[in-house]
C-alpha cells in the first residue's frame, strides 16, 4: 500500500510539470524495444543485466543506444564496459530513475551470493559497512537472521564508514566512536566469533583505508572471497571503488575492472561487481610496508602541486583525510608512458556509446590470471525489513533528487548550537520539530545535519502556524513545492521525551529525527527537561542515550547578540599519514 501511494504521488507531480519538462522527462527513459532478447552483460556501474526491453527494470539502456553498441562487430561485447541508463544520469546528472524493483529482490541477490558453496575450500569474509552517523544501525540486528546457520562464513569485519563528516567533540573521539560500533555489534548479537574487528574509516577522503587494507592483508590473506554488505546508502560502492584504487586488487585492476556508480540515492547497486583480490606475499607485504613508511616522513609542503590540490579538495569535504596510495602498478608497453589509475576506472563517467577504437585499447583478463583469483564483491544494500522501515524508505523515495542532495550530507558537517528556553521551539526544516516544554533553565540544542538544511527558532504560541505557513517554502527548503507538496507529505507526529542534565558541557542524549539528522541536548546537571520531538508520521523518532558526540555543544563561537544562537565554529582537517610541520 506504502509504495502504490509513493507512485501515485510520483505520478501526480509528473502530470503538474510543464508540458515541455514531461517531453524532457519522456526523452530521458528512451525508446524500449521488448523484441530484443536480454545481453547477458551486466552493467559496470550497478551490475544489472543490459537490455532495451522495458525503460522501468534495471539495466535499461534505450534501444537505438543498445543496438549501436551491441550490432557492430564486436556484437554484445561491445557492451563491455557500458553502464545503463540509469547510472548515467545519476553520474552525469544526478538524477535518478524509478525502478520497479522490489525490496525483496536485493534480499534474494545478497542470500543467494552468501549461500553459494565455499570456493577454494573456505568460506567468505564478510564486510559489514555500517554508516556512523546512523546508529543504531537499522539494519545490523537483522545481520545474524539474514546469514543464518547454513552462511559459511569464516569470519565478519565491521567497518563504522562516514566518520570524516563528524567533528572532533573531544580528544580520543575516534576510540569513543569505535567502542559505540562495537557495542552495536554487541547489542545485535555479534560478540565474539565470528566477529574479526571493528574499524573507522571514511570510503570518500581515504580516512583510515590504508590500515583496512593491512588489516585485511595481515588477517585475511588471500584465504577466499569478501563480500561488501550493508544497509542501502552506507557508502558500500564508494568503499568498492577505494579498494579498487588501493593495494587490496591487482595491479591491472583499475584498467580492467570499472568503478561502481556512486549516488546519494539508496539502493544504487543492484546486482554483484567485483573485482581481484591481490595476493599478500611477503615480497608484497614488504614492499607496501616500506611506502608507507616513505610517505609517513614527507610533510605537506613536500608534496606535489597536484597532490595538495586534491588534499585541499578533501579537506574541505571532511574532518579527516587520508592519502590511499599504490604500489604495484604495472606500466603500460607502449613508448610513451601514459598511465593514470584514477581516470582508467572512471568509465562511468563516459557515455556508453563508446567508440570502437576505446573498445580495442580496453584491458582484458587472462584466463590464467583469474582462474584462482579471489574476488571482492560489492552487493545490493540490505533494504530493511520491517513495515515500519519499509515506510520509512517510501518517505525517502517521494523527496525530489534536489530535495535529497540537500538532506544527505556530502560535506564536513559545521555543528549549529542553540540556546532555548522553556516555551521555544527548534525547526530542522520541515523534517523535524524539537518543542522545550518545561524546565527550570536554559538549555542548548546542537543540529548535527546536513549544512544545507536551515535551522529556524520560534515560539510555542506560533509553531503550527508557522509550520502551516512557511512548510514547503524555500525559508524551510525541505519539503519544496509550496501546499500541493505538503498535501502529500506525511504529517509531523509528536513524541514526548523526558531528560536529565549532566553538566553544562556534555550532552545527555541525541534525539535522532529519521535520517535528517539529530539533536545533542545540553542542560545543567540534574536539570530535568520536558520535550516533544515530531518527525514525519511513518519515520522513527530515536532518543541515543549515551549520544554520539557528548560534548559537541562545545564546537561554537561567541553568541550572537539578540538571538538564540551562536556563531558556528569549524574545527581544522586532519591528514592521516602525512608528518606535521611544527610551527614556532
Amino acid at each position: 500500500a506504502a509504495a502504490a501511494a509513493a507512485e501515485a504521488a510520483a505520478a501526480a507531480r509528473r502530470e503538474r510539470e510543464p508540458g515541455k519538462k514531461r517531453r524532457e522527462r519522456r526523452s530521458v527513459v528512451g525508446t524500449p524495444d521488448p523484441s530484443v532478447p536480454p545481453s547477458g552483460a551486466s552493467c559496470s556501474g550497478c551490475g544489472a543485466e543490459l537490455h532495451c526491453r522495458d525503460g522501468a527494470a534495471p539495466g535499461f539502456v534505450p534501444a537505438e543506444k543498445y543496438r549501436s553498441l551491441s550490432e557492430g562487430p564486436a556484437g554484445v561485447a561491445g557492451l563491455r564496459g557500458a553502464v545503463c541508463q540509469r547510472c548515467w544520469l545519476l553520474a552525469h546528472y544526478g538524477r535518478a530513475l524509478r525502478l520497479r524493483l522490489p525490496p525483496e529482490q536485493h534480499r534474494e541477490v545478497v542470500s543467494a551470493a552468501l549461500r553459494s558453496p565455499p570456493r577454494h575450500g573456505r568460506g567468505p569474509l564478510l564486510l559489514y559497512l555500517l554508516d556512523v552517523l546512523e546508529l543504531p544501525d537499522p539494519v545490523l540486528p537483522q545481520l545474524p537472521a539474514l546469514l543464518g546457520p547454513d552462511v559459511p562464513a569464516a569470519g565478519l569485519l565491521v567497518v563504522g564508514n562516514k566518520v570524516d563528516l563528524l567533528p572532533a567533540d573531544s580528544r580520543g573521539h575516534l576510540g569513543r566512536l569505535r567502542q559505540r560500533v562495537a557495542a552495536a555489534c554487541a547489542e545485535a548479537g555479534l560478540r565474539g566469533a565470528p566477529l574479526v574487528d571493528v574499524r573507522l574509516v571514511s570510503a570518500k577522503t581515504g580516512f583510515g583505508m590504508e590500515g583496512l587494507v593491512s588489516r585485511l592483508q595481515r588477517s585475511w590473506k588471500c584465504a577466499g572471497d569478501v563480500y561488501l554488505l550493508g544497509a542501502t546508502n552506507s557508502g558500500k560502492s564508494t568503499l568498492f571503488n577505494a579498494l579498487l584504487r588501493s593495494d587490496y586488487c591487482k595491479s591491472r585492476a583499475p584498467d580492467a575492472v570499472d568503478r561502481a556508480t556512486v549516488s546519494p540515492w539508496p539502493g544504487t547497486t543492484l546486482n554483484l561487481l567485483k573485482f581481484p583480490i591481490i595476493n599478500p606475499t611477503c615480497d608484497r607485504i614488504f614492499r607496501r610496508q616500506e611506502r608507507l613508511k616513505e610517505e609517513a616522513t614527507k610533510t605537506e609542503d613536500e608534496l606535489s602541486s597536484e597532490e595538495k590540490k586534491y588534499l585541499k579538495h578533501l579537506k574541505k569535504q571532511g574532518y579527516l583525510v587520508g592519502r590511499v596510495g599504490r604500489t604495484f602498478q604495472q606500466l603500460k608497453s607502449s613508448s610513451v608512458i601514459d598511465f593514470d589509475p584514477d581516470m582508467l576506472s572512471y568509465s562511468i563517467d563516459e557515455d556508453p556509446r563508446d567508440s570502437p577504437q576505446k573498445h580495442e585499447e580496453r584491458e582484458e583478463f587472462t584466463h590464467n590470471e583469474v582462474k584462482d583469483a579471489r574476488w571482492c564483491f560489492d552487493t545490493p544494500g540490505i533494504i530493511k525489513e520491517n513495515c515500519v522501515e519499509q515506510f520509512i524508505l517510501q518517505v525517502l523515495n517521494l523527496l525530489t533528487d534536489k530535495e535529497v542532495k540537500l538532506v544527505l550530507p556530502t560535506n564536513a558537517i559545521v555543528p549549529r548550537t542553540f540556546i532555548l528556553k522553556p516555551g521555544m521551539v527548534l525547526f530542522l526544516a520541515a523534517l523535524g520539530r524539537v518543542d522545550y516544554l518545561q524546565g527550570e533553565k536554559p538549555a542548548w540544542f546542537t543540529v548535527v545535519a546536513s549544512n544545507l538544511l536551515p535551522v529556524h527558532i520560534s515560539t510555542l504560541s506560533n509553531a503550527d502556524a508557522f509550520y502551516k505557513e512557511r512548510a514547503g517554502q524555500e525559508l524551510l527548503k525541505v519539503p519544496m513545492g509550496g501546499e500541493e507538496r505538503m498535501k502529500e507529505f506525511p504529517p509531523l507526529v509528536p513524541q514526548d521525551i523526558t531528560l536529565k542534565g549532566v553538566g553544562p558541557t556534555e550532552a545527555v542524549a541525541d534525539i535522532k529525527l529519521s535520517s535528517a539528522g539529530w539533536v545533542a541536548v545540553t542542560a545543567h546537571k540534574e536539570e530535568k527537561l520536558l520535550l516533544r520531538a515530531y518527525t514525519p508520521k511513518g519515520t522513527a523518532l530515536v532518543l541515543r542515550d549515551p549520544p554520539l558526540l557528548p560534548y559537541i555543544s562545545t564546537i561554537r563561537g561567541a553568541r550572537i547578540a539578540g538571538t538564540a544562537a551562536y556563531r558556528t565554529k569549524k574545527p581544522p582537517s586532519l591528514v592521516e599519514n602525512l608528518k606535521t610541520t611544527e610551527r614556532r
